[in-house]
C-alpha cells in the first residue's frame, strides 16, 4: 500500500488545528449573535419533503446532483470529470452483498479482482488496482490500514459514487484511477420505519432494520437509526460470513442556516479470506483448519458534519470522524513460506500431493482521524455566478501490527486432515506506523451566461510518515510534499449535451529509500480527459461518455545495479473509452449500462515489461441491468429484474505469461409488492458460471483464484 509522509516542518499546525475544532462553535456563537441583533422575528416554519439532494434519497436510477467531484453540491453535468452514482433504489433491486457488489455494473470499474475476499472491498478503478485503499465514506478517508479493511455494510448506505480520475486536489494523497465515496444514510425530514429478513445460499440468515424521521414538530430535531445481523457462510467449506452493524444518527436544525449531523456506527465482522488453489481443486475447497483460522474484525467510528450559512454568499462546514478497526487474524493459507515446490506429488493426479501452507497471524489496531473545514463563497455578478470553496484538511492515520509468519503443517490431498496442530511462528513485523497528512486547497467554479463552465483547483500537501520497528529497534521518518492541479472547461448546451475537457493530478507517497540513500519521491498521476454528458429535457436520463489518458510515473522498478534496491524509473500509461448511462421510465422500467475499452501498457521498467498490459486489468468490460415493474393490471406489484456482466480476459502477471479468461455472468431478481410489504428473490452468476478472477505460476504450478458461484437471497420486507 502506498503510504503518505508527512508533515515535516510546517508553520502553526497547532493553531490551524484548533481553528478545526472551534470552527462549529465560533459559527454557533455568530448565529446567536446574529438572531439577537435581529429586528424581525420569523415564526416557525414545518417542512416535511426534501427536494433533490447530492445527498440522496434519489427517486430511481438517476441521480442529477453530487458533492464528491466538487466537495460542492454540484449537478453532475457541471463535473468536467467522470462521476458514477449508484443509488439506493438500484442497490435495493439488485441487493449487492459487498461494495464490490454495488460496483459491479459501473463503467471503468472492474469488481472482485482478487475473487472471494470479505477482508477487503476490492475493486479497479481505470485499471489501477486501488480497492480498499480509495474508499471514503461522506468525503471523509475510510481507507484499508494493512489488514484493517474498513470494511462498509451496503445496507448502511443512500449510495456510492465514484469519481474517475486524479482527485489528489480534493482529497489530498490518493491514486491516479479514482476513489469511491460511501455516502451514509441520513436522518429525513420525512418518517420512515423498515425491516426485513432474508435467507441465502450457505445457510445465510440475515435480518435488519431501518427506522427515522422528525422528533418535534417542526423538524428541528430528526433522527435515524439503522441495525443489520448476519450469520451465514460463503461458498468455501468452513468459512464465516457474520456480521453486527448499528448506525445511530441525529440532525439537529436549530435554523434554516444551520445543520448539525452526528454520525455514528459499530460492526462486528467474522469474515472469510481467500487463496490461491492449484488449478483443478473445486472453488469449496479450503486450505485453512477451522480450529485455527478466522478473521474477526471490529470497527466504530463517531464524527459530525456541521454547516452554517451565514448569508447568501458566506458558508461554513466543518466534517470530522474518527474510527477505530481492531483485527484478529490468523490463516493457512496454499505457498510455502520459506521458498521452493509449493505442490510435491507422486502422480499425475492431485490426490497424490502434499500442499505446502503458511501460517499468518495478525493482531492489529488501525485508527483514522480526518477533519476536513470548508468555507464558500457563492457570488453572482449579472452574466457570471461564481463559486469559490477554500479549505484545510488534516488526516492522521495510525496501525499498530504485530504479525507472524512461518512454515504451517502440510495437508496431503489425498488424505485431508485439518486437525494437525499448528506452531505459532516467530514475528514478521511489530512496529507502528503514523501517517500525517496536511493540505490546504482552493477551487474555483464559474459560471459565464449560463452556459460555460470554467473549474480551476490547486492543493498543497504536506504528509509525513513515522515507523517504529520494536524488531530492530529501529525509528524511521520520511517528509514529503506535493502540489496538485486541476482545470476543467465545460459548455451547457440547451438540449442537454454538455461537452467537457479536463487536466487533473494525483500523487501516492513511496516510503524507503533508494541504494545511496535517498528517500523516494512520491509518484505522480496526470490525466486529460474529454467527454460529453447528456440529461435530456423531459427525460429521466443521464448519459456520459468519456475518453482519457492517464499516466503514472515516478513508479518503482528494480534496480539493476544493486540487487535488492529500487529506483523510481518506472511508469505506465492507460486510456481508454467509457460508456455508461441511467435511465427511469414511467412505464416503470428503470436501466443502467456501461461499456469500458481500456488500452493499458507498462511504458518504463527494469523487469523487462516495457510493452506488457498490467495484470488484472481486463481491455475490454460491458454490463447491462434492466428493472421493469408491472404497474396495472392482474400483476401489478410484480416486478423482474435482469443483468449480464461481462469481463475481458486478462493477465496474472505482469509478464503477461499467465493468461486469465474471460467471463460473463447473469444476475436475475423477482419481487412482488403488496401493500407495504415485499417478497425478493435476488440470485447473482445465475448460471453458476465456475471462472478465475486472477491466477499464477509461482508457486510450482498453476494456480487460481476462483471468482464466486451462484448465490441465491431470498428477503421478506415490510414498511411500517
Amino acid at each position: 500500500m502506498d503510504r503518505g509522509a508527512g508533515i515535516g516542518r510546517r508553520p502553526s499546525l497547532r493553531g490551524a488545528l484548533l481553528a478545526m475544532t472551534c470552527l462549529p462553535a465560533l459559527a454557533a456563537a455568530g448565529a446567536a449573535l446574529a438572531q439577537e441583533q435581529a429586528t424581525t422575528v420569523l415564526e416557525p416554519v414545518t417542512v416535511f419533503g426534501e427536494a433533490a439532494s447530492a445527498f440522496g434519497p434519489d427517486k430511481g436510477y438517476v441521480a442529477e446532483r453530487t458533492t464528491t467531484g466538487s466537495k460542492t453540491d454540484t449537478p453532475l453535468k457541471e463535473i468536467p470529470q467522470s462521476v458514477s452514482v449508484i443509488t439506493r433504489k438500484e442497490m435495493d433491486d439488485r441487493a449487492p452483498a459487498q461494495l464490490e457488489d454495488i460496483l459491479s455494473y459501473t463503467a471503468g470499474v472492474t469488481s472482485s479482482p482478487w475473487g472471494v475476499d470479505d477482508r477487503f472491498d476490492q475493486f479497479l478503478i481505470r485499471g489501477f488496482d486501488i480497492g480498499p485503499y480509495a474508499v471514503y465514506r461522506d468525503g471523509l478517508a475510510q481507507k484499508a490500514l494493512d489488514f484493517s479493511g474498513f470494511k462498509i455494510e451496503p445496507y448502511s448506505l443512500e449510495r456510492l459514487e465514484v469519481l474517475k480520475g486524479p482527485s489528489s486536489v480534493l482529497y489530498g494523497e490518493n491514486e491516479v484511477g479514482g476513489m469511491v465515496n460511501a455516502v451514509t444514510k441520513r436522518p429525513t425530514l420525512d418518517p420512515l420505519a423498515s425491516a426485513f429478513i432474508s435467507y441465502g445460499s450457505f445457510n445465510t440468515i440475515e435480518t435488519g432494520f431501518d427506522v427515522g424521521g422528525p422528533v418535534d414538530a417542526n423538524g428541528v430535531l430528526s433522527y435515524r437509526l439503522t441495525g443489520l445481523y448476519r450469520d451465514g457462510a460463503m461458498q468455501t467449506d468452513g468459512s464465516q460470513n457474520d456480521r453486527i452493524f448499528i448506525a445511530p444518527a441525529v440532525t439537529f436544525r436549530p435554523d434554516d442556516r444551520t445543520t448539525l449531523t452526528l454520525l455514528a456506527n459499530y460492526q462486528s465482522d467474522k469474515l472469510q479470506p481467500n487463496t490461491f488453489l492449484p488449478v483443478g481443486l473445486p472453488r469449496s475447497f479450503t486450505t485453512d483448519s477451522d480450529h485455527f483460522s478466522h478473521y474477526d474484525a471490529q470497527h466504530w467510528s463517531v464524527g459530525y458534519q456541521f454547516e452554517h450559512r451565514f448569508n447568501d454568499e458566506w458558508t461554513v462546514r466543518q466534517n470530522m470522524r474518527y474510527a477505530v478497526q481492531e483485527t484478529d487474524y490468523q490463516h493457512l493459507y496454499y505457498g510455502s513460506a520459506y521458498g521452493g515446490d509449493s505442490l510435491v506429488c507422486s502422480g499425475s493426479s492431485l490426490a497424490s500431493c502434499t500442499m505446502k501452507r503458511t501460517t499468518f497471524m495478525v493482531d492489529e489496531r488501525a485508527s483514522i482521524f480526518s477533519v476536513d473545514n470548508q468555507v464558500q463563497y457563492d457570488a453572482d455578478w449579472g452574466r457570471i455566478q461564481n463559486k469559490l470553496l477554500m479549505g484545510l484538511g488534516y488526516d492522521r492515520f495510525n496501525v499498530n501490527t504485530l504479525s507472524r509468519y512461518g512454515e504451517g503443517p502440510d495437508l496431503d490431498l489425498g488424505n485431508l486432515d485439518y486437525s494437525k496442530p499448528v506452531t505459532v511462528p516467530g514475528p514478521l513485523v511489530d512496529g507502528e506506523q503514523t501517517i500525517d497528512q496536511l493540505g490546504l486547497y482552493a477551487q474555483t467554479q464559474t459560471k459565464l451566461d449560463d452556459h460555460w463552465i470554467l473549474t480551476l483547483g490547486l492543493r498543497q500537501t504536506w504528509v509525513e510518515n513515522q515507523n517504529v520497528d520494536r524488531l530492530y529497534n529501529d525509528n524511521t521518518r520520511q517528509s514529503d510534499h506535493a502540489l496538485t492541479k486541476r482545470i476543467g472547461l465545460g459548455y451547457t448546451f440547451d438540449n442537454g449535451l454538455t461537452p467537457y475537457a479536463s487536466y487533473a493530478e494525483s500523487f501516492t507517497t513511496n516510503v524507503g529509500h533508494d541504494f545511496d540513500g535517498g528517500a523516494f519521491k512520491p509518484s505522480r498521476g496526470r490525466q486529460y480527459e474529454v467527454g460529453v454528458k447528456y440529461q435530456p429535457p423531459g427525460f429521466d436520463g443521464f448519459f456520459t461518455a468519456a475518453v482519457f489518458d492517464i499516466t503514472k510515473s515516478n513508479v518503482l522498478t528494480t534496480d539493476l545495479s544493486h540487487q535488492g534496491f529500487q529506483v523510481q524509473t518506472g511508469e505506465v500509461r492507460h486510456r481508454g473509452l467509457e460508456l455508461e448511462g441511467q435511465f427511469n421510465l414511467a412505464e416503470g422500467l428503470s436501466m443502467t449500462a456501461a461499456y469500458t475499452y481500456l488500452d493499458a501498457e507498462i511504458t518504463k521498467d527494469n523487469d523487462g515489461n516495457v510493452g506488457k498490459r498490467p495484470s488484472l486489468v481486463p481491455e475490454h468490460q460491458a454490463s447491462l441491468w434492466a428493472n421493469y415493474e408491472v404497474q396495472t393490471g392482474m400483476l401489478q406489484g410484480v416486478s423482474v429484474g435482469a443483468g449480464v456482466r461481462y469481463v475481458g480476459a486478462t493477465y496474472g502477471d505482469n509478464a503477461n505469461n499467465v493468461p486469465v479468461a474471460s467471463y460473463t455472468l447473469v444476475d436475475a431478481a423477482l419481487r412482488y409488492r403488496w401493500d407495504k410489504w415485499q417478497g425478493a428473490v435476488n440470485v447473482s452468476n445465475l448460471l453458476d458460471k465456475t471462472y478465475y478472477s486472477t491466477c499464477n505460476d509461482s508457486l510450482g504450478s498453476l494456480s487460481c483464484i476462483y471468482g464466486e458461484g451462484r448465490v441465491v437471497k431470498g428477503t421478506l420486507s415490510v414498511k411500517f
